[in-house]
């Protein structure tokens, strides 16, 4: 099902709420009183992998149709929407796909963000996520045109594994050599992100934390999430934060960290050896949206104020038809005020899985999860 946008236009510039006065000097809060903070930018639709919790190939086979280049925001639209963002309060901007990597002169576009400057004077906090595909021959470039850091997604260290999962038979070896570049090149501190799946590399959460422990890289375990409505998620194939840490427990002692920021995503955990540390992101068994300070903006400019969002907010045709950038950061204004995501919260408060299975007597339920927004559209 195609998501139903809300516009925030009405096809003219005259429809964009005017500017407020003093809206920079005092960073908005959406209703539940959460700042925005942080801003992932989705570049392309496109993957060369086809994993299974993000684009199945059964879905996004040869018949897809990809999103036009044309109706891609180009880069210059994507660095004046940062900067509208950036004067509401966000600080960390993301780029992710699809395969970020695979937009072509990526590096530009991370020039011109490099080159913003937020209210204080000082540059965002500027990183990428990459499935590392590409990352080898990439990461200097990158580092020269200005990006900070990189999150390479990596769900298993087994090549057969690994090759099963990415659906793309990529070796392990080229994902592990980019993560190699990229520590040459300066592009860190560098993260790790496994998506671990019940039966599916379970196996691999000890291996990858041996591998990872001493190298100055943050490994970070994620539930695996019913994100979209193509992955055929169900509660079965999560395996549970609290379950990992018991793994890695019994493997050696760890002690929990203070969160590195407001609004971080992952329980951070480190070796008591002082070898290093591990993250957890268990947004389905212990929902963290009470301080989410998040915002996606997708490759064709729509803004989501939730990664299970189904309805987007258009900016492309306003930006196209005009706008100024005061009617911008007054529209963003006003669309964070009035926010007030909180889907695995309430999920949780609820006490149901949500798959669609699970309520199957709750067509409202289900119809929302079949529209939900997939995350290869916004990213991660």
């Amino acid at each position: 099902m195609t998501p139903r946008v809300i516009p925030l236009h009405d096809d003219r510039t005259q429809g964009l709420a005017p500017p407020e006065p003093g809206l920079g000097a005092q960073p908005p809060a959406d209703a539940l009183g959460r700042p925005l903070r942080d801003l992932r930018i989705s570049v392309t639709d496109r993957c060369n992998f086809r994993c299974g919790y993000c684009m199945p190939k059964q879905v996004f086979d040869k018949h897809h149709q990809f999103l036009p280049h044309a109706d891609l925001l180009g880069f210059e639209e994507i660095t004046r929407l940062a900067r509208a963002f950036a004067s509401l309060g966000v600080e960390k901007l993301r780029l992710t796909g699809g395969e970020p990597l695979l937009r072509r002169d990526i590096e530009a576009l991370v020039g011109q963000l490099a080159a913003l400057r937020l209210p204080d004077g000082s540059a965002p906090d500027l990183t990428l996520t990459t499935n590392g595909s590409l990352l080898a021959r990439k990461a200097q470039a990158l580092r020269e045109a200005g990006l900070q850091r990189v999150t390479v997604s990596l769900d298993a260290l087994d090549d057969a594994v690994f090759r099963r999962m990415n659906d793309a038979d990529f070796p392990v070896a080229e994902a592990l050599a980019g993560i190699e570049a990229a520590q040459a090149a300066g592009l860190g501190p560098i993260k790790v992100n496994m998506v671990v799946q019940r039966g599916v590399n379970e196996d691999e959460i000890l291996p990858m934390a041996r591998h990872f422990r001493g190298t100055g890289i943050a490994l970070r375990f994620i539930e695996y999430m019913d994100v979209g409505a193509t992955n055929g998620w169900r509660m079965n194939d999560v395996v549970p934060a609290g379950e990992i840490l018991r793994r890695l427990q019994a493997e050696a002692p760890l002690h929990p960290l203070l969160p590195g920021a407001p609004g971080e995503t992952a329980q951070r955990w480190a070796w008591a050896d002082g070898s290093g540390e591990i993250g957890l992101i268990a947004s389905v068994t212990q929902a963290f949206c009470g301080d989410c300070n998040r915002a996606r903006l997708s490759n064709d400019g729509k803004v989501y104020l939730c990664l299970f969002a189904t309805e987007g907010h258009d900016l492309r045709t306003p930006l196209r038809a005009g706008a100024s950038d005061a009617q911008l950061q007054a529209a963003l204004g006003t669309l964070w005020r009035g926010r007030g995501d909180q889907y695995s919260a309430l999920r949780a408060a609820d006490g149901a899985a949500p798959d669609a299975s699970a309520k199957a007597g709750d067509a409202g339920t289900a119809a929302a999860a079949a529209s939900r927004i997939e995350m290869s559209y916004i990213g991660g």
